[in-house]
């Protein structure tokens, strides 16, 4: 069997160039915790059947403290569909009871939680200044009341 030396060295010093390369910009990230994502999916299932709002800031500090973006939580994300079947089935559970599950999600999250403060804020609180989200459509005047039969 003849040995290539030219073949060898060349192989040598392609596998030197990719070790000695930067990293590519797209990272493989380990898949974030299942706690992190249970989160994930409650917190949307409390904004989607409570109506309130997240309060971006302080959802990824939560996230972040357990490792996660919260890019890798949305939809989009390459972590989305897992949290999506879990909002799913928490947004049905809240649905079934929708005063007592928002009113304890609102004592753990809200703007007095006991979990974590303002990760959940109320829809009505005029959004902060300099924010760009519009205004809501004014409400239409409510429907004339149509006339009653005669008995």
């Amino acid at each position: 069997m003849r040995k290539h030396p030219t073949l060898a060295a060349g192989l040598a010093a392609a596998l030197a160039a990719c070790l000695a390369a930067p990293p590519a910009e797209a990272q493989i990230r380990n898949a974030p915790a299942p706690r992190a994502l249970e989160f994930a999916a409650y917190i949307f299932a409390a904004s989607n059947v409570c109506g309130y709002r997240i309060g971006t800031e302080q959802f990824e500090a939560l996230l972040a403290k357990q490792n996660t973006r919260a890019e890798d939580v949305s939809p989009r994300g390459p972590f989305g569909n897992r949290v999506q079947t879990m909002f799913a089935l928490m947004s049905n559970q809240m649905a079934q009871n929708r005063e007592r599950a928002c009113l304890a999600v609102a004592g753990e999250y809200g703007p007095e939680g006991n979990v974590a403060k303002n990760v959940l804020l109320p829809a009505a609180a005029a959004p902060p200044q300099g924010s760009e989200t519009p205004a809501a459509p004014p409400a239409s005047p409510p429907p004339a009341e149509a006339p009653k039969p005669a008995q």
